[in-house]
């Protein structure tokens, strides 16, 4: 059997992820590029999650987030996406591990087919019924729903959560309402104290043609769609890793699994052997024949 070596996997990974000098990114049209190359990625890098980052895309190299405002990375990484949110580039929101994520607008329609919305605006009245949603994800929605795209100032003041007390509810509504696929920030407005929020918008207002798109593909093959282009990103890895990047996507292991054995019967994907790791690992046949 094939055994992969570290250094193979970490030769392709720094190509994919543009983490070299040559492939790092330089403008903002390089970075809309790379979105769609990755189809998703981190913002940030995330602790113990192995996936592709626009900061990281933008250094050219693997180091560690910033404390200082002004540095040169860190400062593109900021204004490229506050400068691109109302172009529909792409999706920007939190997401996997509830955190800020990019997705193309390609593969939006994958993630989408694994969430709860069916297409109707009215649709999260079924999942509030149902305990799926809390009181404070439907006033964040229902304010957006009756006012249009709003500030976060705003946005609290209308949803009645303007007070101090229910700041840490807000936003953990708003983190659910975006890990659900339900809404995301369209813009920046000059608000607050700082003179800096977010607008928010409801994400099917924003990319009217999503459940559209969406409808036509089974969650079986949306979970392959996202298997494939995760492991095509980051070369090989182990099952449990790719459970860790989609858990807020709720699949069972079951599916999972059923999945990964789809594209292994399909040859997009092989088991193989990588040194110095116990057991197999899952390895995209596209990355392995890519000439770097």
């Amino acid at each position: 059997m094939t055994i992969l070596t570290l250094d193979e996997i970490e030769l392709q990974r720094e190509f994919n992820y543009h983490r070299t000098p040559e492939r790092r990114l330089r403008t903002i049209e390089q970075a809309r590029a790379f979105v769609e190359e990755v189809g998703f990625c981190h913002f940030w890098p995330i602790k113990d999650i192995e996936t592709p980052n626009l900061f990281h895309a933008i250094a050219g190299r693997a180091r560690p987030v910033p404390d200082e405002h002004d540095d040169p990375d860190g400062g593109k990484c900021w204004g490229w996406k506050d400068n691109s949110l109302d172009k529909k580039w792409w999706y920007y929101g939190k997401l996997l591990r509830r955190r800020a994520t990019l997705v193309s607008l390609d593969l939006l329609p994958a993630f989408y087919a694994c969430s709860e919305n069916c297409g109707d605006l009215y649709d999260y009245l079924e999942e509030y019924r149902a305990g799926m949603m809390t009181a404070e994800a439907r006033a964040i929605y229902e304010a957006l729903l009756g006012h249009g795209p709003l500030d976060t100032v705003r946005l609290r003041r209308e949803a009645r959560m303007s007070a101090k007390s229910t700041k840490s509810r807000f936003e953990r509504a708003l983190v659910e309402l975006q890990v659900g696929l339900k809404v995301l920030p369209i813009g920046v407005a000059e608000a607050g104290a700082w003179k800096y929020a977010f607008t928010y918008g409801l994400l099917q207002l924003w990319f009217p043609d999503l459940p559209e798109r969406a409808r036509h593909i089974k969650r079986s093959e949306a979970r392959r769609i996202l298997v494939s282009q995760y492991l095509d990103n980051v070369v090989a890895t182990e099952r449990k890793m790719i459970a860790k990047v989609f858990h807020i996507l709720r699949w069972t292991s079951g599916e999972l699994d059923r999945a990964i054995a789809a594209l292994i019967e399909e040859g997009a994907v092989r088991e193989m052997e990588v040194e110095r790791t116990r057991g197999l690992r899952l390895v995209s046949t596209r990355a392995l024949g890519r000439d770097l």
